[in-house]
C-alpha cells in the first residue's frame, strides 16, 4: 500500500535533518470510491473529509536525520532527561547514515507533575521538525479521540490521529499523549484501545480510522506520553514503550534552570536590557525550590515587579510566594 519516493530538501528544521523522502499514506483511487458510493446530501462531515484528501493528496515527508540533530541545548536546559536524551541520540545515530527511516521505539515519560514532562515532548518534537499532534488524556470528552467515531454517530468526527497525518506535512509527526494515566473508565469503550494497534510498527501500518473507514500508514509516527502513575496505564501498553522515570532535578540543577531561563527571557524582549544580566544567588535559590514549569512565570512576575519598582535587578521580594504555601518538591540530595 505504501510507496516512497525520492529524497528532497526540507528547509528550517533545527539540528541536521533537512531531507525527507515522499511516502504514500493512503490509496487516492479507495478514497475516490468511497466519495463515490456516499448518498447525494448526506454525510456532509464525511464527504468533506474524502475531498480534503483528494486535495491534498496522499504524499507527505518522511523526515530522516542527514546528521545527528545538535542536542546540546536539551541537556542544558533539561538536565533531568539526560537518560531520554542519551537514548534518542542512540536511535538517532543507528539511522544517521543508512537507508533506513527514522525510527524511534515510543516513549513514557513517568514523573511527578511540574518535572517539564509535557515541555519536553514538545521540545523533542522541535527537535525532529516533523510536526506534532498533541491529545490531553485528562480533558478528553470522548473515548474515540485517537480512532475516530462512526460517522453513523451524530456529531462524529476523525480522530487525532487521522487529522495530524492528513491535515499535515509529515508522514511520522511526533504524537504526545500527554498524561496517558488519567484515561479514565468512564467512556463507552476503552480511550486507549486504539494504542494497541498503533504502538506495533506492522499493525500501525494500515491503521483505519472509524470515521473515515480508509486504511491510513500511520507506522511512522512517533509516540511521546507521558504520566505521574504508571499504574493507571495497561500493561500491554507499557510493554510497547520504553519507560523513563523523570525526576525532579536537584538544586544544582534547578539553579541552572532558573540561570538558563532568565537569559532566555532576558534576551527574547527588548526590555530584557534593562535589567542585569544575572540574576543574584539569592533570588536563584528561591527559584531552585520551584517545579521548572513554575519558573517561567515566576521570572515573568519578578521582571514585572522589579520594573515597577525601578530597578534593573531582580530581587527575592518580586518573586511570587504561590510555591511557599506548598509544600515543597523533593529533592535528590
Amino acid at each position: 500500500m505504501v510507496a516512497s519516493h525520492e529524497l528532497v530538501n526540507v528547509s528550517g528544521v533545527r539540528g541536521g535533518i533537512p531531507i525527507a523522502r515522499m511516502r504514500s499514506l493512503y490509496r487516492i483511487d479507495e478514497v475516490g470510491r468511497k466519495l463515490e458510493k456516499l448518498p447525494q446530501r448526506e454525510h456532509e462531515n464525511l464527504r468533506s473529509t474524502y475531498e480534503r484528501m483528494l486535495e491534498k493528496g496522499s504524499d507527505r515527508f518522511q523526515v530522516k536525520p542527514s546528521g545527528l540533530p545538535v542536542m546540546d541545548h536539551l541537556y542544558d536546559e533539561l538536565p533531568n532527561f539526560s537518560e531520554v536524551l542519551d537514548d534518542i541520540k542512540r536511535q538517532l545515530a543507528l539511522c544517521e547514515d543508512s537507508r533506513d527511516a527514522l525510527e524511534i521505539t515510543p516513549l513514557l515519560l513517568l514523573g511527578p507533575p511540574g518535572v517539564g514532562k509535557t515541555h519536553f515532548a514538545r521540545e523533542f518534537a522541535q527537535l525532529l521538525g516533523t510536526g506534532m499532534g498533541f491529545i490531553s488524556m485528562s480533558s478528553m470528552t470522548a473515548g474515540w479521540v485517537l480512532s475516530g467515531a462512526s460517522s453513523q454517530w451524530k456529531g462524529a468526527r476523525p480522530g487525532k490521529v487521522f487529522e495530524t497525518l492528513v491535515d499535515g506535512q509529515y508522514a511520522n509527526p511526533v504524537m504526545v499523549v500527554d498524561e496517558i494515566d488519567k484515561a479514565g473508565g468512564e467512556h463507552a469503550y476503552d480511550p486507549l484501545g486504539a494504542l494497541y494497534s498503533l504502538l506495533e510498527h506492522d499493525t500501525a501500518g494500515s491503521f483505519t480510522d472509524e470515521f473515515a473507514e480508509v486504511p491510513i500508514d500511520a507506522s511512522q509516527v512517533i509516540w511521546v506520553a507521558t504520566a505521574n502513575d504508571a499504574r493507571g496505564i495497561p500493561d500491554p501498553i507499557l510493554n510497547r514503550m520504553n519507560v523513563y522515570e523523570v525526576h525532579a532535578p536537584d538544586r544544582d540543577a534547578a539553579r541552572y534552570i532558573a540561570a538558563k531561563l532568565y537569559a532566555s527571557i532576558r534576551a527574547a524582549h527588548d526590555w530584557g536590557n534593562r535589567f542585569d544580566e544575572q540574576p543574584g544567588t539569592d533570588v536563584l535559590e528561591r527559584m531552585s525550590e520551584m517545579a521548572p514549569r513554575e519558573m517561567r512565570r515566576a521570572w515573568m512576575t519578578a521582571f514585572g515587579n522589579a520594573k515597577l519598582a525601578h530597578r534593573s535587578q531582580v530581587a527575592t521580594a518580586d518573586l511570587p510566594d504561590a510555591h511557599l504555601r506548598r509544600t515543597p518538591m523533593g529533592f535528590m540530595q
